[in-house]
């Protein structure tokens, strides 16, 4: 017999990116030059001190163990990453715990804290993440719509009281992935007001903070007295410090969620590699002004691509945080119908929108981790192809 799934995977779909790249490899193979701008990897490398620490602590002979239980000068210097950078305390015993990247932690939240029948209140357009670990976990997913008249934050008073009643986890991500947009501290406030009003735990995906234009810096939603109490922000040293494929994270805030996420980590997995964590130590501790440059260029081929589109007719404002632009699909054709064409036709590699939610349908998002003349080149390759 054909071994069978498990009921709570059996439904899931193999991850849209996943199947995309096997679609690139083969069209490179055959000649084609693909131009990708979907992806949200970072291109760029961490500066050299942050390598350097790294390669000294994996040259000590007792840094290659298990480090589960050993991980409290990683949980510290995010105490003081977050003092540094938001003027939030935090205790590291009780408030921090490490992940294998943030993905780790927002799935593990679901996993750790939804019993069947509860209900998550999630965004869409939203990380995919979100929805399928509530999922999994047998929880039922409310969808709240980001629209772009709301400036794509959630309209809290649409959700119906029989939801609220049942929902358990709340589910945020500002500088947002895929829209760009940001949200402000008025509207954390509402958040954590809303979050005790209907007892919620509130998730805060949080790692674009330090990816801003023009000087802007997002807030952390832990910023807001007493949200520590009904909330948790999961980061990440992906974004802010070119680690992505380092897998190093971390969630902090509220002492009861840190609880079972350590709690279910110590069965899944034996913590971080110690010199990766050498190197986050390094990375959130050491010198920040490099990070400026770094959005230099990021802000540089973000005004690229917005110059590409508007040759193509295509109008859409500069996002000012995250990797991503978020614009319209001309013509009103089905977004996984436009770019499948669009990568076809001309291979440039863009994602549709309809993958982050039913609400991302009618968009397609451009990511940012591209050297800037392959982005001139993709947009241009867009504007010659839509203007034929």
């Amino acid at each position: 017999m054909p071994l069978q799934p498990a009921h709570r995977i059996s439904h899931i779909k193999p991850y849209f990116f996943s199947e995309l790249a096997k679609r690139i490899t083969a069209m490179r193979a055959a000649g084609v030059d693909v131009v990708r701008l979907d992806i949200g990897s970072p291109d760029l490398p961490p500066p050299g001190f942050i390598l350097e620490t790294m390669f000294a602590a994996a040259s000590q002979p007792g840094t290659h163990g298990y480090m589960l239980g050993l991980t409290a000068p990683f949980r510290v210097a995010v105490a003081q990453y977050y003092k540094q950078r938001f003027g939030v305390e935090l205790d590291p015993k009780s408030e921090i715990v490490d992940l294998i990247g943030s993905k780790e932690g927002l799935f593990i939240l679901s996993q750790a804290v939804l019993n069947p029948g509860d209900l998550s209140l999630v965004p869409d357009p939203g990380y995919s993440v979100y929805a399928m670990s509530t999922e999994i976990a047998g929880g039922e997913v409310y969808k709240m719509p980001l629209l772009a008249e709301r400036a794509f934050l959630p309209d809290y008073d649409s959700i119906p009281a029989d939801v609220l009643q049942r929902a358990k986890i709340l589910w945020l991500n500002y500088p947002n992935n895929p829209t760009g947009a940001i949200a402000d501290m008025a509207f954390f406030e509402r958040t954590i007001a809303f979050a005790r009003k209907h007892d919620l735990l509130v998730a805060h995906d949080n790692p674009y903070c330090d990816v801003g234009y023009n000087g802007y810096q997002a807030p952390s939603l832990l910023q807001v007295p007493g949200a520590k109490e009904v909330a948790l922000e999961f980061n990440s040293l992906s974004k802010t410090y070119n680690m992505a494929g380092w897998r190093v994270g971390m969630a902090v805030g509220q002492p009861e969620a840190i609880k079972y996420i350590e709690t279910y980590k110590s069965q899944q997995d034996s913590a971080i590699f110690a010199p990766l964590m050498a190197a986050g130590e390094a990375a959130m501790l050491g010198d920040q002004s490099w990070l400026a440059e770094r959005n230099r260029i990021y802000q540089d081929r973000r005004d690229a691509a917005i110059d590409g589109l508007h040759r193509a007719a295509i109008q859409v404002a500069p996002p000012q945080a995250s990797l991503y632009i978020w614009a319209p699909v001309p013509g009103g054709e089905p977004s996984m119908d436009f770019c499948a064409r669009l990568l076809e036709d001309t291979g440039v590699s863009v994602t549709p929108g309809v993958v982050f939610g039913q609400h991302g349908e009618g968009y397609f998002r451009i990511s940012l981790v591209t050297d800037i003349e392959r982005i001139r080149e993709g947009v241009e390759r867009i504007a010659q192809w839509l203007h034929k």
